[in-house]
């Protein structure tokens, strides 16, 4: 055998020996009995924890998610507070299992990264904060120029940030932090003039700042964030664990199934529903994945559908009270659109 194909062969040999170690996400999680995430640190609505210590919000919703599907216990899910720099060396060291922490999906982060993204449980923009009382007459972005603004370093955000001003002929003053505590400290004290990051951060950030009332959030939106669930690649059962959970979620949604009537919904006569909630005869959907027939039940009673999880956490039943808009199901003018499960 020539030296060119050893080379070859022990290339495809390592290939096979990663992809081999990287393909039992669900048999280690099954192993250590619970789904390690990756969550913010905190962020209302998306993933904090409240008073007593139990983590809260959309993004966390989908980490429950996956544990109901897989273990039928939402309980059995543990939860890593990363910053935006420490988020992608967690899931890449298989510190954590899944990263749910309202992250944008972009070509660089599927490929040079390593990631795969498993839907899209938020779409979001970029925007601007401002405090009105100090710069009173400006109600647009495009009237910032000359301004500091406070940004996180490590995201999209420091970008789009640049391109928005550069295209638009602006000047102004990045004040960059790496820990999202840090920005808010410092723009809540006055150290800049306006405050970017996802719009539906921005309504979170308000909320935690000494006087929300005197701060509000311009109309334009200078990029598209769609924010969702990333795992590592080379692992497509984990991935399509992940994946499905969120459909599932919308899904639910589509077909008016809630946490409140499941079980009732169980003996629907619809084809459909039956195969959402796995009671159609002979059934191997949820076995298939390599879970039970039953784990969108699980998923449902545990968290409720998208809908339920969205309004809870930054809808109209939370402080937030952010309009469906774009996460509106597809039948309602929105862009949640789930793919069939059959």
């Amino acid at each position: 055998m020539n030296k060119t194909v050893k080379v070859v062969l022990g290339v495809a040999a390592l290939g096979f020996a990663a992809s081999t170690a990287s393909a039992a996400t669900l048999d280690d999680v099954k192993a250590k009995g619970f789904v390690q995430c990756g969550v913010n640190t905190a962020l209302a609505g998306f993933s904090a924890p409240d008073d007593k210590g139990d983590w809260k919000g959309l993004d966390v919703d989908l980490c429950r998610a996956v544990a109901a599907a897989v273990f039928g216990d939402a309980t059995k899910v543990k939860f890593t507070p990363t910053n935006a720099k420490e988020r992608f060396t967690a899931l890449q060291s298989g510190e954590i299992d899944l990263l749910s922490r309202n992250t944008t999906w972009t070509l660089s982060r599927d490929t040079s990264l390593g990631f795969n993204f498993a839907g899209v449980n938020y779409y979001d923009g970029q925007g601007f904060m401002i405090n009105a009382k100090k710069l009173p007459g400006v109600n647009s972005a495009l009237q910032l120029s000359g301004a500091s603004v406070c940004v996180q370093s490590g995201t999209t955000t420091e970008l789009n940030l640049a391109d928005y001003f550069k295209a638009n002929n602006l000047e102004y003053n990045p004040v960059v932090f790496e820990k999202l505590e840090e920005v808010n400290a410092a723009y809540d004290a006055g150290r800049c003039d306006a405050y970017t990051t996802d719009q539906s951060g921005l309504y979170s950030i308000r909320l935690t700042l000494a006087a929300p009332d005197d701060h509000i959030v311009l109309p334009e939106i200078i990029s598209k964030e769609p924010l969702g669930p990333a795992v590592r690649q080379g692992d497509d059962q984990w991935f399509d664990i992940v994946k499905w959970s969120l459909y599932a979620m919308v899904l639910a949604e589509e077909y008016g199934i809630t946490q409140a009537n499941v079980d009732e919904m169980k003996n629907s006569p619809n084809p459909d529903i039956k195969r959402i909630l796995g009671t159609e005869a002979d059934s191997k959907l949820g076995t298939d994945l390599g879970l039970s027939n039953d784990w969108v039940v699980n998923i449902i009673k545990a968290v409720g559908n998208y809908g339920e999880s969205f309004e809870r956490n930054v809808g109209q039943g939370s402080p937030l009270k952010i309009a469906r808009g774009l996460n509106a199901l597809w039948t309602k003018g929105g862009l949640q659109y789930a793919m069939p499960i059959r």
